[in-house]
């Protein structure tokens, strides 16, 4: 009896921490999300001590989705995550499938590699060199290019590729598929678990690249929008935030506080609206490689 009650007492503490930890995650989202709805009016009347407005307004996203600077930021962003997300599943995808194959040479040289990889950092000079040398400073691409795998989400897909039956190759070798064939039109489509799974991780880093665009890029118009919404946040009023700090710092009728809970609400939807779609997958794709069978 004292055993069932101790248990009953832990799960409940345990459901009551985890109770005031999503309402402490939850509650200053929620504060953001309010005062980006709110009346400039209200915001200033009150000193943005508000928690559920009078009058809700919308001219906050108005005017940020009226300046040139944070369309642009969005669109370098939706571009890195779009097209930065496709190039990285194609890669990843094909160089798993590629060593899971036996045949392949140098299979065990680079299966050592993807394992040094996976234990050492070459943390900030080397990336920064190869990006250098490769003329890419200043450009999109060295956001992209130098991230378009890593060496623990190929691990895991190789994982899956290795649990294949041999029988699908087989039949498709007799219906006259090459490698490639094989890898587009059997192995591609019974992989879409992991490919929804991965493709949301790098969708997200991608969205979110924040440090190496501060470190490549010199040109304020090819900032993606975290960048951009970090000089919004913290630098606003000096000029190292182009034309929409400027904008900002200018405005009178708009409260800088309410325009930067606007900017964080606008950045963080986009992703967050992804997951929806991506559930039903996401479950077992986490799992690729992580059971035999």
């Amino acid at each position: 009896m004292n055993n069932k009650w101790n248990i009953r007492l832990a799960d409940t503490a345990v459901v009551s921490i985890l109770i005031i930890a999503g309402v402490a995650t939850i509650l200053p989202f929620l504060y953001i999300l309010v005062i980006s709805f709110t009346d400039p009016s209200e915001y200033i009347r009150t000193a943005g001590l508000i928690l559920i407005p009078e009058k809700w307004s919308l001219i906050n996203y108005q005017y940020l989705l009226s300046t040139n600077t944070f369309i642009r930021a969005m669109g370098n962003s939706a571009f890195l995550a779009t097209v930065g997300t496709v190039l990285s599943l194609a890669v990843t995808s094909s160089f798993a499938y590629a060593i899971s194959r036996k045949r392949l040479m140098g299979r065990k040289v680079m299966l050592m590699l993807i394992v040094i990889a996976m234990l050492f950092n070459p943390g900030i000079i080397p990336p920064y060199l190869l990006v250098k040398n490769l003329g890419l400073i200043n450009s999109m691409w060295a956001l992209i290019l130098p991230v378009l795998t890593t060496a623990y989400y190929t691990f895991l897909m190789k994982s899956f590729y290795d649990n294949i039956p041999p029988g699908l190759e087989e039949a498709a070798n007799i219906d006259g598929c090459n490698d490639l064939g094989i890898w587009m039109r059997v192995v591609l489509p019974i992989s879409l678990p992991s490919l929804a799974a991965f493709g949301l991780f790098y969708a997200v880093a991608y969205w979110n690249v924040f440090f190496s665009a501060i470190l490549y890029l010199n040109d304020f118009k090819k900032w993606p929008l975290q960048v951009l919404l970090q000089h919004m946040l913290i630098d606003s009023s000096t000029s190292v935030g182009g034309e929409l700090a400027q904008q900002i710092a200018s405005e009178q009728t708009l409260p800088q506080e309410t325009l930067k809970m606007a900017a964080v609400i606008v950045a963080t939807v986009p992703i967050v609206m992804v997951y929806p779609f991506l559930q039903k997958h996401f479950a077992k794709g986490v799992m690729v490689g992580s059971v035999k069978e």
